[in-house]
C-alpha cells in the first residue's frame, strides 16, 4: 500500500478497501491499516482479490476518482468511472472521427509513428551506451528496419495495413529486445513476448508496466473530456479502453520498456521478487510490486523537455499532455496530432 503522485496503490492480495466518511479505509481482516482522505487522491489502483466496497465505488465515481481493479499479477480487470467529463461536443467529434476510417487512420498513423520512432530510439541508445556489451550489428540492422517502416507509416492511409506495419515493427523490436537486457541474464533472459500469462520475469515486468501505463492513459483521457473506450487504432470492444491503448502505444518503448530495463539492468529486482506458478506463468509478488511502484514514482517525478511543447515537465504528466494535444486536434486547434517523440 502506497500513495504516489496522488494515486493510492494497494499491492497486497488480502487488503480490502471501504468508505468511511470522506476517507478510504484499507483493512486486512478486522485490522485497519490506513485511512486516507479522498480529497488527497486522484486515483486508486488495487491488486487485491478481496475487493472494494460498493459505497467506495460509488463515491469514487461521483468524485471523479479513477478506480482501477487489477489481479495481483497486474492484469487489468475493470475501471469504475462516473459521469463523463468535458463537453458533449468534443465527444461527439471523437465518435464521428472514430466512425471514419480515413480520419481514424490519420490519428492512428501518428501514434504508430511515435511508437516505432521511440522503439528505434531505445535501440540506438543501447547501441551507443553499451557498444562493448551488445551485438551492435544486430541492433543496427533492426534499427534500419524500423527507420524504413517510419517512411511507410507516414504514407499509409489504410488502417489494416497500418496495423500490419505496427505488428511487423513490434516483431522486429522484440526480436532484439534481449540485447538490451544486461543484468543477470540467467534469470532475465528474454526470448519472446508472452502474455496471459507472462512466461518469464521480463514479460511479468512488461505486463505489469503496461497495466499501470494503461490506467494512467485512461485517467488522462477522461480528465480532458475524451471517452477512453472509443479508439482509432484499437477498435471498439466491450470492456476495453481502446483509446487508452491507442495513446499508450507511443509511450510503451520510452515509459514502460526502458523502465523495465532499468529495473533489471540496475539489479533493482531479483529472482525472489517473482512468483513462479506450476502452469508456467511468472508474476511479480508483493515485494516485487512494491519495488516496482517505488521506482515508478521516482521516475514519474523526473523532468524532461516535452518534444512538441518545448517545456520542462515531469514524466508522470506525459500521458496528460498527450491527451490534451489529442483533444486540441479533435477540436480543430491543431492540424495534426503530435505524437510524443522521445529525445
Amino acid at each position: 500500500m502506497r500513495v504516489l503522485l496522488r494515486t493510492l496503490f494497494v499491492t497486497s492480495e488480502d487488503q480490502y478497501l471501504s468508505l468511511e466518511g470522506e476517507t478510504v479505509v484499507v483493512r486486512r481482516g478486522e485490522d485497519k491499516l490506513a485511512q486516507i482522505p479522498l480529497h488527497n487522491l486522484s486515483g486508486i489502483i488495487t491488486f487485491s482479490y478481496t475487493g472494494v466496497s460498493a459505497a467506495l465505488m460509488g463515491k469514487c465515481a461521483r468524485e471523479g476518482i479513477a478506480l482501477s481493479l487489477c489481479s495481483p499479477q497486474g492484469r487489468f480487470l475493470a475501471r469504475v468511472v462516473g459521469e463523463s467529463n468535458g463537453n458533449v461536443l468534443l465527444r461527439r467529434t471523437q465518435y464521428r472521427v472514430a466512425d471514419d476510417p480515413g480520419q481514424s487512420c490519420r490519428i492512428a498513423r501518428s501514434m504508430v509513428f511515435g511508437k516505432v520512432y521511440n522503439a528505434r530510439k531505445s535501440l540506438e541508445r543501447t547501441r551507443r551506451d553499451h557498444k562493448m556489451r551488445v551485438d551492435g550489428d544486430r541492433l543496427a540492422e533492426v534499427s534500419a528496419q524500423l527507420r524504413n517502416m517510419l517512411t511507410q507509416i507516414q504514407r499509409e492511409e489504410q488502417l489494416d495495413v497500418l496495423r500490419g506495419i505496427e505488428g511487423a515493427a513490434a516483431t522486429a523490436y522484440f526480436g532484439i529486445f534481449d540485447q538490451m537486457v544486461l543484468g543477470n541474464r540467467q534469470v532475465f533472459a528474454f526470448r519472446a513476448r508472452s502474455r496471459r500469462p507472462p512466461m518469464d520475469p521480463i514479460n511479468a515486468l512488461l505486463s505489469f508496466a503496461y497495466s499501470i501505463l494503461a490506467h494512467d492513459c485512461a485517467s488522462a483521457l477522461e480528465s480532458v473530456g475524451l471517452d477512453s473506450y472509443v479508439g482509432f487504432l484499437h477498435r471498439d470492444r466491450p470492456g476495453r479502453s481502446s483509446l487508452a491503448l491507442d495513446l499508450m502505444e507511443e509511450l510503451r518503448p520510452c515509459m514502460a520498456d526502458r523502465f523495465v530495463l532499468s529495473l533489471v539492468n540496475n539489479r533493482v529486482v531479483q529472482e525472489e521478487d517473482f512468483e513462479y506458478r506450476e502452469s508456467g506463468g511468472v508474476f511479480l509478488n508483493d515485494s516485487g510490486r512494491r519495488k516496482f511502484l517505488q521506482r515508478w514514482h521516482s521516475r514519474s517525478g523526473e523532468e524532461l523537455t516535452h518534444p512538441f511543447l518545448g517545456e520542462k515537465i515531469r514524466w508522470g504528466l506525459v500521458p496528460v499532455l498527450q491527451a490534451m494535444l489529442l483533444a486540441r486536434y479533435l477540436r480543430g486547434d491543431l492540424d495534426e496530432y503530435p505524437p510524443f517523440l522521445w529525445k
